[in-house]
C-alpha cells in the first residue's frame, strides 16, 4: 500500500472511529476464547442434566400456568433454551419459559388461543433484536430498584393465587380477569374441593419445602414430582379416587385419533399463526391481529429484557464474569424468534435455572444446550410417562416458584430501611401488579420514581453567598462584587431554586457565578440562566463565570452564549478575581 493511501486509510479510521463487534453469541465466544478443555465439558454436560430434570416438569407447568397445552412450554425450552444459549452475551444463563411471564401471557392464550401467544411471542423476539442491536442493553440498568421488587413480588402473588384451583382440584366456573374477582371464584368454588387432589398437592409441596435440607446432590422437583405421582397413582388404584392428571386434562390428535397427554414428538417447524386460536381454529394472520398483540408483545420484551438481563447479572456475581447486555438481548430475541416456528412461546433468562447450572458446576453455553437436548430426549422417550404427571403437583412445583420469586425477606427489609419515597414506589407496583397488571405497574413505578428522583435533586442544588473569610484568596473581596456558588445540577426540576436566590442579589458592580459544582444542565437551566444573566445586565452587574465544566460548556456553546461587555468567563474563581482586581 502506498504511503498516500495508507494515510488516506487511517483518516478514515479515525472519522468512522472504532468498530464494534456485531452483538451475536458474545457469551459463547468468550468461554471459547479464555480457553475450554475436557474438564469443563464434562462439568458442562452435568450441569445441563440436572437443570434439564428440573426444566422439563417446570417448563410444563409454566405452559399450563400461561394457558396452553404442557407440550408448548417445552418445546420453548427446546429451541429458545438452545438457541438463546448459542446466540446470547451470557455464558451462564439458562433460559426458557418463566413464571414472571405467567400474567402477561395468560390473557393472552386466553384470547387469542396459542396462536395468538406465539405470534405476539415472535413479536416480542423482533423488538429486543432491535433493541440489542441498538445498544440499548444497558439503559435496564435505569429500572429503578423498588420498581422491580415490586412488580416481582406482585407477579409472585398472583401466579400463587393462579395454582390454588389445580393445587386444591376446585371447579371454578367463574373467569374474572381482576385479581379481587379470582379471589371471589375461588371462594365460591372451595365446596368443589378434591381431597385427593389436595393431598397429593400437600405432599408434593411438603418435599419441595423438606428435600433440599436433606440433600442438593438430587433435585428437589425430580423427587417431589415423582412421589407426587407415586401417591396420585396409589390413590387411584387402591382407593379409587379421581386425581387430575396431564393426561386427563390435556390430549393431542395424531393421525385422526385423539390420545391423552403430550405428543412422543420432537418440535415441528410451523407457522404461528396456524396455530389454534380463541375457537380451537386456526388463527391467521391479519394487520388487525398485529395491532391488537402490539402492547402485550411489548410488554413481552421489556419484562423479558429485564429478567434476562438480571438474571445474567446474577449469574456473573456468582462466578466473577461479565457479559454483554446488547448480545444477550440479541440472542433472547432470536430465541423468541424462532420458537414461536416450532410451538413455542415467550422465553428470557431463568434465575432459578441459571443458579442450578452454576452451583452444579455449569460455566459455558453448553450447559443451557445440554438442558435444551434432554428435554427434548425426555419427549422423545417419556412423553407417554409424563400423562401420568398429577396437575396438583405441577401447582405445588409453581408455588414454591412463586415463594422464591417474591424474595419476601428482601420485601420487608426493604420496607423497613428504604427511604420513604422509594417504599411508595415499591408498594405501588406491588399493588398495581396485583389488582391491575404488570404493564401499568411498571409504567407508574418509573413514573414516580423519576419524579421522586427530580425531587431529591431539587432538593441538593441551589445556590450560596460565599462569604469573605472562607478562602484566603477571597478576603479581600473588592468593593461590589459578591460570590455565588451553585452546586448540583441545573435541570427541569430545581433550575428555578438554584437560580431564584441569585436573581434577589442588589445592586453590585460584579457577580461571580461558581458553577464548578454543576455537573450538568438541560434546555431548562439555560433558560432559568439567561433569564437571570438578562436581568442583571439591566441592572449594570458584570457576570463572570467560573469553573464550567464540559456539559454544561458545551449547552452555553450552543446557545451562542459568548463573551461581551457584561459577560467573562474563567477557569476558576481566583481567575474571575484576579480579572476584576487588574
Amino acid at each position: 500500500m502506498s504511503p498516500e493511501k495508507e494515510r488516506a486509510s487511517r483518516r478514515l479510521s479515525a472519522s468512522v472511529g472504532p468498530s464494534r463487534p456485531i452483538p451475536v453469541a458474545v457469551g459463547l465466544r468468550s468461554a471459547l476464547r479464555d480457553g475450554y478443555n475436557l474438564k469443563q465439558l464434562r462439568a458442562d454436560i452435568l450441569a445441563g442434566l440436572v437443570v434439564g430434570v428440573v426444566a422439563l416438569p417446570l417448563s410444563m407447568a409454566l405452559a399450563i400456568a400461561s394457558g396452553v397445552p404442557p407440550q408448548h412450554g417445552l418445546y420453548t425450552a427446546i429451541i429458545a433454551g438452545g438457541l438463546i444459549a448459542v446466540t446470547g452475551g451470557s455464558r451462564l444463563n439458562v433460559s426458557g419459559p418463566t413464571a414472571a411471564f405467567v400474567v402477561l401471557l395468560a390473557p393472552i392464550s386466553a384470547k387469542y388461543g396459542v396462536g395468538g401467544l406465539a405470534v405476539a411471542s415472535l413479536m416480542a423476539g423482533m423488538v429486543l433484536v432491535l433493541l440489542g442491536f441498538a445498544r440499548m442493553g444497558r439503559l435496564i440498568q435505569f429500572v429503578p430498584h423498588p420498581v422491580t421488587t415490586g412488580f416481582t413480588a406482585g407477579i409472585a402473588v398472583v401466579i400463587a393465587t393462579l395454582q390454588v384451583k389445580d393445587f386444591l382440584g376446585l371447579s371454578v366456573t367463574g373467569s374474572g380477569e381482576h385479581y379481587w374477582n379470582r379471589i371471589a371464584d375461588l371462594w365460591a368454588a372451595m365446596p368443589s374441593l378434591q381431597w385427593a387432589d389436595a393431598t397429593v398437592g400437600a405432599l408434593t409441596l411438603l418435599v419441595l419445602i423438606l428435600w433440599p435440607k436433606i440433600t442438593k446432590k438430587i433435585p428437589g422437583p425430580l423427587v417431589a414430582i415423582l412421589l407426587g405421582t407415586l401417591a396420585a397413582l396409589a390413590l387411584t388404584s387402591f382407593l379409587g379416587a379421581e386425581v387430575a392428571t396431564i393426561g386427563s386434562r390435556f390430549s393431542y390428535v395424531l393421525g385422526g385419533e385423539t390420545r391423552p397427554g403430550i405428543p412422543q414428538l420432537p418440535p415441528i417447524p410451523m407457522l404461528p399463526w396456524n396455530l389454534p386460536g380463541p375457537d380451537g381454529q386456526p388463527l391467521g394472520l391479519s394487520w388487525g391481529l398485529i395491532t391488537d398483540l402490539g402492547s402485550g408483545a411489548l410488554a413481552i420484551a421489556a419484562l423479558g429484557a429485564i429478567e434476562s438481563l438480571l438474571s445474567a447479572v446474577v449469574a456473573d456475581g456468582m462466578v466473577g464474569t461479565r457479559h454483554d447486555p446488547d448480545a444477550e438481548l440479541v440472542g433472547q430475541g432470536l430465541g423468541n424468534l424462532v420458537a414461536p416456528f416450532f410451538g413455542g412461546f415467550a422465553a428470557t433468562g431463568a434465575i432459578a435455572r441459571t443458579a442450578t447450572s452454576i452451583r452444579s458446576g455449569g460455566r459455558s453455553p453448553i450447559a443451557p444446550v445440554v438442558h435444551a437436548l434432554f428435554v427434548l430426549a425426555a419427549v422423545l422417550v417419556l412423553a407417554p410417562l409424563l400423562a401420568y404427571l398429577p396437575m396438583a403437583s405441577m401447582a405445588a412445583l409453581l408455588l414454591i416458584v412463586a415463594w422464591n420469586m417474591s424474595d419476601i425477606k428482601h420485601f420487608l427489609h426493604t420496607l423497613r430501611v428504604a427511604p420513604r419515597s422509594d417504599v411508595a414506589v415499591l408498594l405501588a407496583c406491588f399493588g398495581l401488579t396485583v389488582a391491575f397488571d404488570m404493564v401499568i405497574a411498571v409504567g407508574v413505578g418509573i413514573v414516580m420514581a423519576a419524579l421522586l428522583f427530580m425531587r431529591r435533586m431539587a432538593e441538593i442544588s441551589g445556590s450560596r453567598l460565599v462569604g469573605n473569610g472562607e478562602s484566603a484568596s477571597r478576603a479581600d473581596l473588592p468593593a461590589g462584587v459578591v460570590i455565588y456558588e451553585i452546586a448540583g445540577p441545573l435541570f427541569f426540576g430545581a433550575a428555578q431554586k438554584a437560580i431564584e436566590g441569585i436573581a434577589t442579589v442588589g445592586s453590585t458592580r460584579a457577580l461571580i457565578l461558581d458553577m464548578h459544582a454543576v455537573p450538568a444542565m438541560d434546555a431548562t437551566g439555560l433558560v432559568a440562566l439567561q433569564s437571570l444573566l438578562d436581568k442583571l445586565k439591566h441592572a449594570g452587574t458584570q457576570v463572570h463565570i467560573a469553573g464550567l465544566q464540559a456539559q454544561p460548556r458545551g449547552v452555553l456553546q450552543k446557545a451562542h452564549m459568548d463573551e461581551g461587555a457584561n459577560l467573562r468567563f474563567h477557569t476558576s474563581v481566583d481567575a474571575a478575581l484576579g480579572a476584576l482586581k487588574a
